[in-house]
């Protein structure tokens, strides 16, 4: 298959690719790419040397085909105009980034020892009694893991608490960071679509995986 790169664009993960850039702690290279695009302060322009040295490929038809790959599955966008990563300090920007990402606004970001890093829509009991539950899930996931990955062919490690309907009220999402694994827990229904994820994706791999 001929491709053909629009190299006039800047790209950057969607909300899904950047999802599946850390939601799992594998190095595989769609991941890898996905990373890549989000470890400057501003989105890359597409170039092929660029994406060669993403990749890791020997050939520019290997970069291609990776790209390619990433993009039939929804994972990548482009823009006209290079987009900025969130600046400032973590802990004033990710209130922001948290609350779009529920329905009614009650997000937290808990880190691997189940203390709460950022919250919104929560008081301080339910913010530090969630944040303790999203690292107890998390640890149960790891033992258990290769019965749900393995076994069960399940891709995901989030865990939610549902409703009769199948609806989720209380999901944990884990974020895996550099050698990190934080927790993203969403209270209503989530809504995991929008740039604020990216964003927050972004912010962390800033902060935390240099």
């Amino acid at each position: 298959m001929g491709y053909r790169l629009l190299d006039h664009h800047y790209i950057l993960p969607t909300p899904a690719g950047a999802f599946y850039s850390v939601a799992g702690p594998e190095q595989d290279a769609p991941r890898l790419l996905l990373r890549r695009m989000l470890s400057g302060e501003m989105s890359p322009r597409l170039s092929l040397p660029e994406l060669m040295r993403w990749t890791g490929t020997g050939t520019a038809e290997e970069a291609l085909e990776m790209l390619y790959y990433v993009q039939s599955l929804g994972w990548v966008e482009g823009f006209a105009t290079a987009r900025q990563a969130p600046q400032g300090a973590l802990e004033s920007v990710l209130p922001g980034l948290l609350a779009p990402l529920s329905d009614n606004g009650k997000v937290l970001l808990a880190d691997p020892q189940g203390f709460h890093v950022a919250s919104v829509g929560f008081n301080h009991e339910t913010t530090v009694e969630l944040s303790a539950a999203s690292a107890d899930l998390a640890t149960l996931y790891e033992r258990h893991s290769g019965l749900l990955r393995h076994n069960m062919g399940l891709g995901t490690g989030a865990w939610a608490l549902v409703d009769a309907a199948g609806n989720s009220r209380v999901g944990f999402w884990p974020l895996h960071i550099a050698d990190q694994r934080f927790v993203l827990v969403i209270v209503g229904v989530p809504r995991l679509n929008q740039q604020a994820l990216t964003e927050l994706v972004w912010a962390l791999l800033k902060r935390y995986a240099r």
